[in-house]
């Protein structure tokens, strides 16, 4: 975004109601997609949920093996007589249909590390991002509103919306239901295996919800297609740039607009 000190509040009706003369220090960063690329892909990497056969499988069984002298493999054999598995070899590794020693194992580490200095700049420059007019376009959001200023932060009014309804007449106002809409007209169902497995169907992404707390709008909101609702206390980065992609359609409410400032500072003056 440009470097004025004057960010529009957005009311209830879709238009200006006041005017902020404060930009929290993220809005002004510089654009370094390298490290919002490398910060998204670590957090993917680390919501991963470790996977591995259980440690003891195979061997809960009494096999031992006999030994030599007996004319017959040195595999080991279940112990006990006058049942059919009783001369049968056990799950061993070296049997038959024994347990696979090579399994994935649970204990394998699959964090990945970041430098919380890299961490930090790629959130600020994901976060500038979001006020970026072009970035927005390019990525594929549309607007229908040619003079929406950004960043888009709501005011405790709209904030204070409990109904999906009310939420779509406002987004008409300020002109991107239309983002909406290209969510919904887009909805595919998956192919292959996944149908099955609680993921049928695939949707794109569409606006992005900032809150702070439990603000009424944030249930109303997340009934849309395609939306993503979190608490700026939490704000991950592939929220802001999905896909590695940055630019997303954000909304911001006021609150979570002055949290950014009183956190990590701002130029203006805050009111």
């Amino acid at each position: 975004m440009s470097k004025s000190l004057s960010v529009s509040l957005i009311g209830a009706e879709g238009k200006e109601i006041a005017k902020l003369n404060f930009v929290p220090i993220p809005f002004l960063t510089e654009y370094r997609y390298d490290l919002i690329k490398r910060a998204v892909l670590t957090e993917l990497q680390n919501m991963k949920q470790p996977k591995g056969v259980d440690p003891l499988a195979g061997k809960k069984t009494t096999a031992e093996s006999w030994g030599v002298g007996y004319g017959i493999a040195r595999v080991p054999r279940v112990k006990g007589s006058g049942y059919p598995k009783a001369s049968q070899g056990a799950f061993a590794p070296m049997t038959r249909g024994g347990y696979n020693p090579t399994a994935p194992k649970s204990n394998k580490v699959i964090k990945v590390k970041i430098n919380k200095k890299e961490k930090r700049k790629a959130f600020f420059s994901a976060i500038a991002c979001t006020a970026n007019l072009n970035m927005i376009l390019k990525r594929g959001h549309k607007i229908s509103n040619s003079e929406l200023k950004l960043p888009l932060v709501i005011g405790e009014e709209v904030a204070k919306i409990n109904k999906t309804k009310e939420v779509e007449e406002f987004l008409k106002k300020i002109g991107i239901y239309d983002d909406i809409i290209r969510v919904k007209d887009n909805i595919k169902i998956r192919a292959g295996k996944g149908k099955r497995r609680g993921r049928k169907y695939k949707e794109r992404k569409g606006p992005l919800l900032v809150v702070l707390g439990e603000e009424p709008i944030k249930n109303a909101f997340k009934n849309l297609p395609g939306v993503d609702v979190y608490d700026v206390r939490n704000l991950p980065i592939h929220a802001l740039a999905p896909g590695c992609l940055p630019g997303r359609l954000t909304i911001w409410t006021i609150n979570s607009y002055k949290y950014l400032a009183e956190k990590f500072g701002y130029i203006g003056e805050l009111t």
